[in-house]
C-alpha cells in the first residue's frame, strides 16, 4: 500500500497554503516538492503519525536526503514559540523556497497568524531591487522575513536592500552560520537580525540567538555534540527505521531528543555556540581545526572576500590541511602569505590556511548551506596556492 501522502508542487506558495492549512487541521498529510513528483516508498498507514502533516526533505548533509515527519502539533508549537519570541503575529515576506522547511515556516506562520504572505519573485535570482518591491507591497505594521547569510549581505550592499531590511521588526538568518562581520553590519544599519539555529528535524529553528525557543531543551554531550529536544521534533524518518533509530531518541514520544551532527558549547552567558559539523573537523597533523571558526575569523580580517569556506584536503604529511575557498568581493584579491599574516595570531598556526583558491560563486546543498564536498572539489580545480 502507498503511503498516504499527497505530494505538493511548492512553485506557488499561495496555492499551497489551503492545502497546507487543511493538512494541520487533520487533513491529508503533503510531500512539498520542487520540479519532478518523488517517488512514494511503500508503507503502511499505521505505521505514520496520527497527526503527520508533512513529510519535509532534509537537506542532505549526511548523506541522500531523508523526509522527516513532522505532526501538526509540531509545526504549530514552532510557529508559536516563534511568535511569542519575536514580539507577536505579522506579516511574512517568503523569500527562501517554499519546499524547504525555512520557507514552508513562513506559511505555517502567517496561517496562525492570519495573515497573507507576500511572495519574493525568484524566477531569476535574488535581486534587492525585486526584494524592496515585494517589501513595499506588505499591509501590516509587524512585518517579518526568513533569509540565508548571502541574501543578507546583498541586501545590505544596496541602499534600496537596507532601507528594506529595516521595514521588518525581525529577520531571521538561518541555514548556514551569520558572520560577526555581517551581523555588526546590519546592527550600523539599524536592521534587526536573528541568528536561528535548526533543521527539518525540529521543524526549522528551534534557537533564536543562542537561547532556545519556549520548550526546546539543548543538551551537550562529552564529545559537545548537539542534542535538542522539545515539542517541536519530527516523529522520524519516512520509511526510514534505522536512520530514525540512529538519529532520534524515543521518536514520536515525550521526553524524545534529536542527536545532530553539530558541535557546540555554551558561552559566558549560557548562550549556546554551534561550532559547526562533526565530519566537518579538519585533523591536521594531529590537531583539531573547526572550519567555521577560521572562516569567521578570515571574514573579518580579509575584507577583500565576499564570502569564504573552508575545507580540509588531504596531504601526505599532515593528513589533511586547511584550505580557504573565497569569493572576492571586487577587483582586489589577496595571496596565500598575506591572508595567512592576517590571520596569524587570531587561529593556532595549525589552523592557518596551507591553500588558496577563488571561486565565482559557492555551490550549496540547500538555501544558504555551502556544499563542503564541492568546494573541495572546485578547490583542487582552481587551486592558486601552497
Amino acid at each position: 500500500m502507498l503511503t498516504p501522502l499527497t505530494p505538493v508542487d511548492a512553485a506557488d506558495p499561495l496555492a499551497l497554503l489551503p492545502h497546507l492549512a487543511a493538512a494541520l487541521d487533520g487533513g491529508s498529510p503533503l510531500l512539498p516538492y520542487a520540479g519532478a513528483p518523488p517517488a512514494l516508498p511503500a508503507s503502511r498507514p499505521e505505521s505514520l503519525p496520527a497527526d503527520l502533516a508533512l513529510a519535509v526533505a532534509t537537506s542532505g548533509s549526511t548523506g541522500p536526503p531523508k523526509h522527516a515527519l513532522l505532526t501538526a502539533a509540531a509545526l504549530r508549537a514552532s510557529a508559536s514559540a516563534t511568535q511569542s519570541v519575536l514580539g507577536g503575529p505579522g506579516q511574512w515576506l517568503l523569500a527562501v523556497p517554499a519546499h524547504h522547511i525555512a520557507g514552508l515556516q513562513v506559511l505555517v506562520r502567517s496561517l496562525l497568524a492570519g495573515t497573507t504572505p507576500a511572495v519574493l519573485e525568484r524566477d531569476a535570482g535574488f535581486r534587492p531591487s525585486r526584494f524592496a518591491a515585494a517589501t513595499a507591497r506588505l499591509e501590516h505594521d509587524q512585518a517579518y522575513v526568513s533569509l540565508v547569510p548571502t541574501q543578507v549581505g546583498r541586501l545590505l550592499d544596496e541602499p534600496s536592500g537596507t532601507a528594506a531590511l529595516r521595514r521588518y521588526a525581525a529577520v531571521l538568518v538561518g541555514g548556514a552560520a551569520l558572520p560577526q562581520g555581517l551581523r555588526a553590519r546590519a546592527d550600523a544599519a539599524g536592521v534587526r537580525l536573528v541568528a536561528t539555529y535548526g533543521m527539518t528535524e525540529t521543524a526549522g529553528g528551534c534557537v533564536y540567538d543562542g537561547a532556545p525557543l519556549p520548550g526546546t531543551t539543548i543538551e551537550l554531550d562529552h564529545d559537545g555534540r548537539i542534542g535538542l529536544g522539545g515539542p517541536t521534533l519530527a516523529a522520524g524518518y519516512l520509511d526510514d527505521p534505522q536512520a530514525t533509530a540512529a538519529a532520534f531518541s524515543r521518536p514520536g514520544e515525550r521526553g524524545a531528543q534529536f542527536r545532530t551532527g553539530d558541535l557546540g558549547i555554551f558561552g559566558a552567558d549560557g548562550r549556546l555556540q554551534v561550532l559547526g559539523r562533526r565530519d566537518d573537523v579538519i585533523n591536521s597533523g594531529g590537531e583539531k581545526v573547526n572550519p567555521r571558526l577560521v572562516e569567521d575569523a578570515a571574514l573579518a580580517a580579509c575584507p577583500e572576500f565576499a564570502q569564504v569556506v573552508v575545507v580540509g584536503l588531504p596531504d601526505p604529511e599532515w593528513g589533511e590541511v586547511v584550505a580557504l575557498t573565497a569569493v572576492p568581493a571586487g577587483d582586489a584579491t589577496l595571496t596565500l602569505a598575506e591572508v595567512r599574516e592576517r590571520l596569524r595570531g587570531v587561529v593556532p598556526a595549525y589552523g592557518l590556511p596551507r591553500r588558496l583558491a577563488f571561486v565565482g560563486t559557492i555551490p550549496e546543498r540547500g538555501p544558504g548551506k555551502p556544499d563542503r564536498r564541492a568546494v573541495a572539489g572546485a578547490f583542487r580545480r582552481d587551486e592558486v596556492g601552497q
